[in-house]
């Protein structure tokens, strides 16, 4: 009869809260569980770009006296060359006669030797004195073009990837600021200042130089 049927029905509600109750308890240590799993993941993954950062800070420092030179042909040092930059770079640069350039070391960049055609590997160049290193890169960029027998030759600070690519991201905005005439440099690692109305500013993003000449306008 229907009497019995509800009756049954309602005998079987304990149960279904019960059962009910159960699952919910579940579904919330579940929950409670991925939350401590997603905070353990955000703790580790600040650990590895801390540890990242570090890594990166002292491959940059190691690299402190280096720079990188681009353009020489394949060859041109025939195994010789620290004796090959010391000659060659005076003459480069203008430098005196019999000014000791102090390399430490001189190799090509660990990549395979490159097949004829190819673009050749750069120069890593060690100075022994971090004063050498910016008298190098100072005078280089004073001379605007530099060629050697038809060679346009480059020469830059030898940073590590990860900052590299840091700073290269300014890019854009350091166009837009010289076309703006506003007096900004880009400083180790990767922090631009800008010197604007009388005040020094200081940026670690490009956005933030956008947000900025935004609010500026």
């Amino acid at each position: 009869t229907t009497s019995a049927t509800l009756v049954e029905l309602k005998d079987l509600i304990p149960g279904l809260n019960h059962r009910v109750a159960t699952a919910e308890q579940r579904v919330s240590n579940m929950e409670d569980a991925q939350q401590d799993l997603n905070h353990e993941v955000m703790e580790l993954r600040k650990h590895i770009a801390d540890l990242r950062s570090k890594v990166d800070d002292q491959e940059n420092r190691a690299r402190r006296n280096n720079v990188r030179i681009v353009g020489f042909p394949e060859g041109v040092e025939h195994g010789r060359p620290i004796k090959f930059l010391q000659e060659t770079l005076l003459e480069l640069l203008k430098l005196p006669s019999g000014t000791s350039l102090e390399v430490k070391r001189a190799h090509r960049s660990l990549a395979p030797e490159p097949a004829e055609g190819q673009r050749s590997r750069p120069f890593i160049v060690k100075f022994l004195h971090y004063q050498m290193r910016e008298k190098i890169l100072t005078t280089a960029r004073s001379l605007d073009t530099l060629e050697w027998n038809g060679s346009r030759i480059l020469m830059f600070p030898d940073l590590s990837r990860d900052l590299m690519e840091r700073q290269q991201k300014f890019m854009p905005i350091k166009k837009v600021l010289r076309e703006k005439g506003l007096k900004y440099g880009l400083f180790y690692p990767a922090t631009l200042k800008l010197t604007c109305d009388g005040e020094t500013r200081s940026f670690t993003e490009p956005k933030a130089v956008e947000e900025f000449l935004q609010q500026r306008k």
